[in-house]
Order: structure tokens, then sequence, then C-alpha cells
């Protein structure tokens, strides 16, 4: 698989993976992902008192040095989950939530890679917590609203940030975020198929503000501790074309991030993408 080149495969959207494919840093992953995927993902970190990969100047400007030379843009996860703790945005930066001062800071260091996305997710903790009454959900939608607005200024519209669905949540629960502030949408298909769900129902829902699709297997063992963000190759065919073939066959053309981390599952899941392709082809 080594001389794989997704460009080739005639996809009307852009392939990518993560920013941990191999066990390195930002720059040698771009390096190493740039003659095979379209894409790529910066999983960032910032441990207190512990590692950290936020890219500095030098960094970003080697990614974006790469990614002119090769055809490959970005995307960014944003490091933590949304949250509003006070009513209404805020012009000082020691008022707001960590969570937005972590988007910040994570927005101002990488938008100079003109990132497709700023992928994020959206704190439900309190609305879990609440057994997503009703009476309890429209002071989440309105707090998760204002922080995605305020987020949405830094990046410079709401359009580029890409709320994306998590598992053991309703998968629509960010849809009256989307609708109020016109926000962008990452589809899971790895945690929608971890749930049980159907992810071509929630992808054509989506579909109007679809930016960013997250691809990646799941294990049906439930002793696993970890059963997602595997090998897409653990999947059917029937699955992996149920997807694969609704994006090509109405040309979607955003992004399809294979979301896994490690070289093997890499391989095996570009493989599995690209079976998948070649049989829409054949029909």
């Amino acid at each position: 698989m080594t001389s794989v080149d997704a460009r080739a495969w005639g996809a009307p959207f852009r392939i990518g993976a993560t920013s941990y494919v191999i066990e390195a840093g930002l720059i040698e992953n771009a390096t190493f992902l740039a003659p095979h995927v379209q894409d790529m993902q910066l999983v960032l970190f910032d441990l207190p008192d512990g590692p950290s990969n936020l890219p500095d100047e030098t960094t970003v400007d080697r990614l974006a040095e790469i990614g002119v030379r090769n055809d490959l843009s970005y995307t960014v996860h944003l490091m933590e989950d949304l949250r509003l703790e006070f009513a209404g945005r805020c012009e000082s930066m020691e008022g707001l939530h960590p969570s937005l001062r972590s988007a910040r800071e994570v927005i101002e260091r990488t938008r100079a890679l003109s990132p497709w996305a700023w992928v994020a997710h959206l704190d439900g903790r309190n609305a879990k917590a609440n057994e997503f009454r009703l009476d309890a959900m429209s002071e989440w939608w309105r707090q998760a609203g204002e922080a995605v607005r305020q987020v949405s200024e830094w990046i410079g519209g709401a359009e580029r940030l890409a709320l994306e669905n998590l598992e053991g949540y309703p998968a629509d629960l960010v849809t009256p975020v989307v609708e109020q502030t016109q926000a962008g949408r990452c589809v899971d298909v790895g945690h929608l198929w971890l749930d049980g769900r159907d992810p071509t129902f929630h992808l054509r829902a989506a579909w109007r503000r679809l930016r960013v699709v997250h691809l990646h297997g799941v294990s049906d063992d439930l002793t696993q501790a970890h059963r997602d963000h595997r090998s897409l190759a653990l999947m059917s065919s029937l699955a992996i074309d149920g997807v694969v073939h609704l994006l090509l066959r109405n040309r979607y053309a955003g992004i399809v991030t294979l979301e896994v981390f490690g070289e093997e599952d890499f391989w095996s899941s570009l493989k599995a993408l690209h079976a998948s392709i070649r049989r829409f082809l054949d029909l």
C-alpha cells in the first residue's frame, strides 16, 4: 500500500487521516501522509505539567509549506468540549470558560494553515445529567449556541466550525445549535456505528451543513476498552458501502477523515475505503 495516492481514485471528496498515524510529531506525520492523502487532521493535546504538541510558529510555517507543495489541506480538532458558563459573550479572556480559552489559543496558533474546518465537540454533560429533558435542554441549547457564536467569531465564519456528534449522546443533539448558529457539521460515522445507529440517515439530515466526515471502524468485542477508532476494515463491505456510496452518489465535496491512529490501521482503512470506491465505480 505504500505507493497508494488517494488523489488518483477520482473521489469528489478529499481523503484525510490524523496527525498520529506514525509515532512522531505533526511535521513528520504531514510528511509521511502527504504522498497518500489530501488532508491531515491535527489532533492536539496540552496536558497540565505534561506533554504538549501545540504547534509553534515555526511548526505551522513548515506544515503550510508541506501543504502547498503536496496539495495537503488541514483540519484542526479543538482540544476541549465547548462550554459556556456566563450569560452572553465575553471580551475578557479571563472571563471565558477554559474550553473557550483553549479553543481561542488553538485557533490563533493554526489560523495560518487556513484549515478546511475546525472540528469541535459540545460539552453535553449537563444535558446528559438531566436525562435530556426538554425543560432543561432549552437552556443548554442557548448556552451551547452562545459558545459556538463566540468561537465562530474567532474563526471568521460559523460554517468553518464543524460540530461533531459523540457516542453515547442523541445523534441529533447538536442539530438545534447548528440551526440557530449556521455552524457546519462533522458527522462521525464510527460513533454512530458504535451506538447502533444508521449513519446514512444522519448524513442525509446533516447534508446542507456537512463539512467533515469521520470514518473509522468499530470492534464488536464488548470486552475491549477501546472499541472505536479501529480499522475501517473491521466493518462489513455492506456497512462501508452504505456510507461511501452515499457520499459518492451525491458528489460530497468535503473531507473524509480516516480517524484511526497507527500505521497498520491507517493502511488497512485506506485499502477498505479504496475497495468501496472501486465497487461503486463498477456498479
